[in-house]
């Protein structure tokens, strides 16, 4: 029997090896889901960026496939992994803006990938709650920063967990009694940057990046694994070692800009360094710039030595490998900080895949133009391990596209955020990367965007009649995906505002109560 039979997740070999006990399950591939925190797509040097500096990154890419239209549909923390979990659209999971997870969804990812024989571990953020809630994963090794948020930690002041702390920080300390993992004294989403002051060894990436490759060293079992690794960076604070600091401050990292429409967001939000708008001054914008680019690039070496582990195994050619991030990050651009926007620097993400020879029948460092998003890490994964989800998913497996199979492929992809930092932070979306929609649920405003003439988004054809078919397309089809939600979105075939917003839809579990908790804001 060839490699490809024995790890191809559509043929029958598949489905006779799940049930072929634990010397069949060695012939399903790995899982290795790699992701970054807030790290945006033209951070990333497969994407054209000359200035940052990821080769491992790069080499998923370039021994695989790089979706160039991939987006996270709802670009805060926790309705992003939503999606991750369920494989579903914001109105079919629930989470319309940032809240709690739910505590249990009908299927999950890692779920169903222990059901079908899989070792499931996650290693880094969940950002689940409670925190010790594991949706699925058998074993988990955290880092939330929970003391950020405890009485008297560096960030928002939140009621204390009634959680242990998380892993990484008892790790910490177990190495320095004490000392303080926040010891640069930034705030959780502060626009500031600052080195780190420890010794990099006991940088909440490098944990990250050793309990991965300690994970991979030892790992001996005869079913395959589903490994999570979860880098809480590039979100700030920006705190990365300081001989990445020095290198970027002499890099040509690209100035921020911003767009005559986004004049509005020019006065800073407050007095904090938490802000969500404001034109700063260049120094400082270049000085969170130059925070952000080394943390990427902090995360990048970790990625390589995951890789290194895979390779000295010998288990690269048995791993199906997905990086991506769960959304973006402003800095600075169009005068706003942090996500939560249906801009491009906000919603649109890198995700590269790499897999096992044999899995897909298809050539390999190709680019996929297609609409993607995180609801369809799912499905791929179900897919490659050789089983389906029980209930229907909007996501579609990645797999086929990677094959060069984008046969009924979506067209365009949704996205919102209902209220977030401000009644005005309100939206709906939809994009196919080349043209992006955007309607206001505070005031009823449109935008329209040519994103191949002008992916920065600095011209709203809204206004332009000349564009005023290309508008009222996109308006139609926005109505037409909001139609199944009634009239509060749509009423006599025509949009409406919704200055309230919703934070959580009727499919969210235990709907209509709402998954929030007085600080939660503070963490986003």
């Amino acid at each position: 029997m060839t490699r490809r039979e024995l790890v191809t997740g559509a043929g029958v070999a598949l489905a006779q090896a799940r049930s072929g006990g634990a010397q069949a399950a060695k012939r399903r591939p790995n899982i290795l889901m790699i992701m970054a925190d807030q790290l945006r797509l033209d951070c990333v040097g497969a994407y054209g960026n000359k200035a940052i500096h990821t080769p491992h990154i790069d080499r998923i890419a370039r021994e695989g496939v790089r979706f160039d239209c991939a987006y996270s549909s709802t670009p805060t923390c926790t309705p992003a992994r939503a999606a991750l979990l369920t494989g579903l659209s914001p109105w079919h999971h629930g989470m319309l803006a940032y809240s709690d997870i739910a505590e249990k969804y009908p299927q999950e990812k890692p779920r169903l990938l222990a059901e079908a024989g899989y070792q499931t571990t996650v290693i880094g953020k969940n950002h689940f709650y409670p925190m010790r809630n594991s949706h699925g994963y058998q074993q988990m090794l955290l880092d939330e920063h929970c003391s950020y948020f405890a009485p008297g930690g560096a960030g928002h002041k939140t009621e204390a967990s009634p959680e242990a702390r998380c892993d990484y920080e008892a790790w910490f300390w177990s190495q320095n009694p004490l000392g303080d993992p926040h010891a640069t004294g930034l705030s959780w989403n502060d626009y500031r940057a600052k080195s780190f002051v420890m010794p990099e060894k006991l940088h909440a990436t490098t944990w990250t990046g050793d309990t991965a490759v300690n994970f991979l060293t030892q790992y001996d079992r005869d079913q395959p694994f589903f490994l999570k690794v979860s880098f809480i960076r590039p979100h700030s604070p920006y705190d990365p070692p300081e001989r990445l600091m020095k290198k970027y401050r002499g890099a040509a990292i690209p100035e921020a800009r911003a767009a005559k429409w986004a004049a509005k967001y020019e006065p800073r939000s407050g007095p904090d360094n938490e802000i969500w708008h404001g034109k700063l001054p260049a120094a400082d914008v270049r000085e969170s710039r130059v925070g952000y680019y080394a943390s990427v690039e902090f995360v990048d070496e970790q990625v390589g030595r995951i890789l290194a582990a895979l390779e000295k195994k010998g288990m690269l050619e048995e791993t199906l490998i997905v990086f991506f991030s769960d959304h973006g990050d402003m800095l600075g651009d169009h005068n706003l900080w942090r996500k939560s926007y249906p801009w491009e620097e906000s919603a649109r993400i890198p995700m590269v895949m790499r897999w096992p020879e044999g899995l897909v029948a298809g050539k390999r460092g190709v680019v996929r133009k297609e609409p993607v998003e995180l609801r369809d890490i799912l499905p791929t994964f179900l897919e490659a391990a050789g089983t389906k989800p029980a209930l229907p998913v909007d996501g579609k497996s990645l797999l086929a596209l990677a094959a060069g199979k984008p046969e009924g492929w979506r067209e365009w992809i949704d996205l919102e955020h209902s209220i977030c930092y401000s009644p005005m932070n309100n939206w709906n979306a939809l994009c196919d990367g080349k043209w992006k929609y955007v309607y206001s649920a505070f005031d009823g405003q449109e935008q329209l965007f040519d994103l191949a003439r002008d992916p920065g988004e600095m011209n709203d054809l809204a206004g332009d009649a000349a564009y005023g078919a290309t508008l009222e397309l996109w308006r139609g089809r926005l109505v037409a995906h909001l139609a199944e939600r009634g009239d509060r979105y749509v009423k006599d075939g025509k949009l409406v505002a919704r200055p309230k917003g919703v934070l959580t839809a009727p499919h969210f579990p235990g709907w209509p109560e709402h998954p929030h908790r007085p600080g939660l804001l503070g963490r986003i």
